[in-house]
């Protein structure tokens, strides 16, 4: 499967704003959805996580579980993306089947080698720059300079993460990356699918027949 440039990760708790942000994006032509439901128990967990992907399916889009491969496999989605704490790699692998989309979250060149060879399909690399999102738990900053180590080392496509504005993507491609992965540049914006809509576009993703809502 081909893995897209701008990676749009959901906020942990998903209320009707959410959900109207996340549509907007999809609206505006975003095809990666990276669903984060920390709250409730895990039936609700589920019915939340199943309901995006059906969402992302609807337009099209790839849908990844963040952290939880049980929940992707029962939700039908496309894949998982973990966390340096989460299932290992090759595990997640096993049980999902080598169709599946899994995403590994790496800091430097060496945990990206190590998920390289166990099965991932991509790479999230970070924290690029501080968080706006998550303030407590994230060692320092990589930078472009950490996003071009990992990029060098590895085949697999990099996605940067953490801290990313429409402003910083230049950058960060022109280092190797990818793509972006974004929460708040698009959850916190106060037109969600112009936003989407411009990030597409600085990562050459744009559609322009997409219908952005306003």
């Amino acid at each position: 499967m081909a893995i897209a440039r701008l990676h749009l990760i959901t906020p942990t708790t998903i209320d009707d704003a959410a959900r109207a942000a996340t549509d907007a994006a999809l609206a505006a032509g975003v095809r990666w959805l990276q669903v984060r439901q920390k709250a409730g128990s895990d039936r609700r967990r589920l019915a939340v996580v199943a309901e995006l992907v059906h969402r992302s399916h609807g337009t099209g889009g790839t849908c990844v579980v963040n952290d939880r491969a049980d929940l992707a496999f029962a939700a039908g989605a496309d894949g998982v993306h973990l966390g340096l704490d989460d299932l290992p790699v090759a595990d997640a692998r096993r049980l999902l089947g080598p169709d599946a989309v899994i995403g590994a979250t790496c800091r430097d060149a060496d945990d990206a080698r190590r998920a390289q060879d166990a099965g991932a399909s991509y790479l999230g690399v970070g924290p690029a720059y501080r968080s706006r999102t998550k303030t407590t738990g994230l060692p320092d900053p990589v930078g472009p300079a950490g996003i071009a180590a990992v990029a060098a080392a590895v085949r697999l496509p990099v996605i940067a993460i953490s801290g990313i504005t429409l402003d910083r993507v230049p950058e960060l491609l022109d280092a190797g990356a990818h793509g972006v992965a974004v929460v708040a540049a698009v959850y916190g914006a106060e037109r969600p699918g112009d936003a989407a809509a411009a990030l597409l576009e600085a990562v050459g993703e744009a559609t322009p027949a997409a219908e952005t809502s306003r």
